[in-house]
């Protein structure tokens, strides 16, 4: 039994006529009798009754019928599931990312993904920096988005393409806590605290490179408060400010917060292997992260694809 045989009788059944069921799927109409013959002789009974006047189905053929409609349909359907695999319409996306990516950049590209190809799966992990290096590698995830800039592996593309400002946590007995704005120059003999790298390994990382590209070295003392909002840090006495960000800060933040200038701005890069790309989905989701329009108040770096960034600030001196 052949698909195209049992196309042929679904036509022949719908129409009750063999010239109109031979135009209907463009072929002639000896090639249409002759594929509804071979049918019956596979299936060793008629489908049909043929005088000059009529067609009509037999009970074989009414049996077939449904049953043969059913086939038909599971068959468009799984083609049509396949084109939109390959397609990039369906499919699974697997993203590793570090803490930083939860609260504003991985939920900005779940819904922007949802809005352009719904029926792709987006599953999000949350990883150590350690482990996400090794992900992609390791088949573990598709596609990884951390903060900060990381070294590429063997075979791993990446893309540096968005970034988060920064803004300063100081206390609120501190000489700029009332400034507008600060700079890093302003801050740059007083005790910096940053996450532990042990808990936190990306964000250390990455505060510490904004650090080195703006020529500032503070003293830097670890914090104690596990939580990545770190909005107990005031609690630890040799500590007198912290760099953070609005999204990591959170609506309970209570030490005073005050931007950056000249505004500074953690990096976030996306790795990918194309070699490893389970399904065109992955090149799809890659595609759509270096595009679609950043979260308000973030830039575009060189990789992400439209445009660059461009800032202003001004200064708050004590």
């Amino acid at each position: 039994m052949e698909l195209r045989q049992l196309e042929a009788f679904v036509a022949v059944a719908d129409e009750l006529h063999f010239k109109r069921a031979a135009e209907k799927m463009h072929i002639g109409q000896p090639t249409l009798s002759d594929l509804i013959r071979r049918l019956e002789r596979d299936l060793g009974t008629p489908l049909f009754t043929r005088t000059t006047r009529r067609v009509a189905l037999t009970e074989a053929g009414v049996e077939l019928l449904g049953r043969a409609r059913d086939i038909l349909e599971d068959v468009a359907g799984a083609g049509a599931a396949v084109r939109r695999i390959a397609g990039g319409d369906a499919g699974r996306v697997r993203l590793g990312i570090t803490p930083s990516v939860a609260p504003t950049l991985a939920p900005h590209l779940a819904a922007a993904l949802a809005r352009e190809a719904p029926d792709v799966e987006l599953s999000v992990r949350r990883m150590w920096l350690p482990d996400l290096q090794r992900a992609i590698p390791d088949g573990e995830v598709d596609v990884t988005i951390t903060c900060g800039l990381v070294p590429d592996p063997p075979g791993i593309i990446s893309e540096v393409f968005c970034a988060e400002p920064l803004i300063v946590g100081v206390r609120a007995e501190h000489r700029l806590a009332g400034c507008e704005s600060v700079s890093l120059h302003d801050l740059r003999d007083e005790p910096l605290g940053l996450r532990s790298a042990d808990l936190y390994p990306a964000s250390p990382m990455a505060l510490r490179q904004v650090l080195e590209a703006a020529g500032v070295a503070p003293p830097t003392v670890e914090l104690t408060d596990i939580d990545f909002s770190a909005r107990r840090w005031p609690e630890q006495a040799d500590v007198q400010w912290i760099l953070t960000t609005a999204a990591s800060a959170g609506p309970d933040f209570s030490s005073p917060l005050v931007a950056l200038s000249p505004p500074q701005y953690v990096p976030y890069t996306l790795q990918w292997c194309p070699i490893r790309a389970a399904t065109a989905a992955v090149g799809r989701f890659v595609n759509l992260a270096l595009n679609v329009e950043v979260p308000a108040g973030w830039i575009e770096l060189p990789d992400h694809f439209p445009t660059g960034p461009g800032q202003s600030g001004q200064n708050c001196s004590p």
